[in-house]
């Protein structure tokens, strides 16, 4: 029953937004060139969200470590991409890396020190992560200060980008972000299925003392996954520092959509996240663009009825695989 309500539900949602942007026609006085736009917006969100819950599915859902600081480096990447283009000059291209390899470096150094002794301990690695979460919000706030700033775009990609169709452009960035949530998908998905380090985190997922009987070092490898987890959240803030903004609090509302896009595409699947990405960045906007004005300011609840339709059909995830 909850099941074929959801769906319904879901089926509703989408014949409410079609009808609205094709009931004028496909004149260019009607809103099929705004459907476009807030189209776009959504892919390009989904991108950005797919950026950085991709860190978070594995760390989250193959290392099974429960990293409630994504967040915090997350805006942390940002932070340090803002710094290094704003006041060293840097190129975006290099302050990108660099943003990566802080965000890295300080998710390798929590797993090294807290969370390797708790291994399978899910309530007080929360609780560890959340402290220093909170520790790097107040850290960032004292540092860069509560006014909302943005990242300049590399000089190559600042300039709108002509789409062929209504006289339409679009800015060249968010579609670079787009094309780089790709390139990071489908490098992600060569490396843990197809070479020798995605097998041994594989096996070292699903049977940890075997695999280290076999000679493997597991905790240098997991160490690497987080690493590369956390890497992947500094990349995300630096999209979204020059896509959107930097603010305080945007740590938490990236977490929260992350753990949406980890939990609705299943734990572990990044097919799952791709579809779960997908899925709330056009749900993020197509419910800000056409709810009734009266009902408006309830867009944001539709992310977690998305999560609980998702649920309501597939308790593990569209992907996921009960444990």
């Amino acid at each position: 029953m909850a099941a074929t309500a959801a769906v319904v539900i879901g089926v509703l949602g989408l014949l409410g937004v079609l009808w609205q942007a094709f009931e004028k026609g496909l004149g260019s006085t009607g809103n099929v060139p705004t459907f476009i736009l807030i189209t776009l917006n959504g892919l390009t969100l989904a991108g950005l969200y797919f950026i950085s819950a991709s860190g978070l599915t594995l760390i989250f859902g193959l290392l099974r470590v429960t990293n409630l600081a994504h967040g915090a480096l997350f805006l942390l990447g940002g932070y340090v991409a803002l710094t290094l283009v704003q006041d060293a000059g840097m190129s975006w291209w290099l302050a990108a890396a660099l943003a990566m390899l802080v965000s890295g470096g300080v998710g390798l150094v929590m797993h090294q020190l807290f969370l390797r002794w708790n291994q399978g301990q899910d309530l007080r690695q929360a609780l560890i992560t959340i402290a220093v979460s909170l520790i790097l919000a107040d850290q960032m706030l004292a540092y860069f200060g509560a006014t909302p700033t943005a990242i300049a775009p590399p000089e190559s990609l600042a300039q709108p980008l002509p789409l062929g169709v209504y006289d339409l452009s679009y800015p060249t960035f968010r579609i670079a972000m787009l094309v780089a949530a790709l390139l990071v998908g489908v490098l992600f998905w060569l490396v843990y299925t197809r070479t020798r380090v995605g097998m041994v985190v594989r096996a070292g997922v699903d049977d940890t003392q075997m695999t280290s009987a076999l000679g493997v070092n597991v905790q240098l490898v997991f160490a690497g996954a987080f690493f590369v987890g956390s890497a992947l959240a500094g990349l995300g803030g630096a999209f979204a520092g020059t896509a959107l903004s930097l603010a305080p609090g945007q740590d938490q509302s990236f977490l929260v959509s992350a753990l949406v896009v980890v939990i609705v595409g299943g734990m572990g699947s990044l097919g799952g996240a791709a579809i779960g990405a997908l899925l709330l960045g056009l749900v993020d906007q197509y419910a800000s663009a056409y709810l009734p004005a009266e009902y408006a300011n309830l867009s944001a609840l539709l992310t977690f009825v998305l999560l609980a339709a998702i649920l309501a059909v597939r308790p593990t995830g569209l992907f996921g695989k009960a444990r």
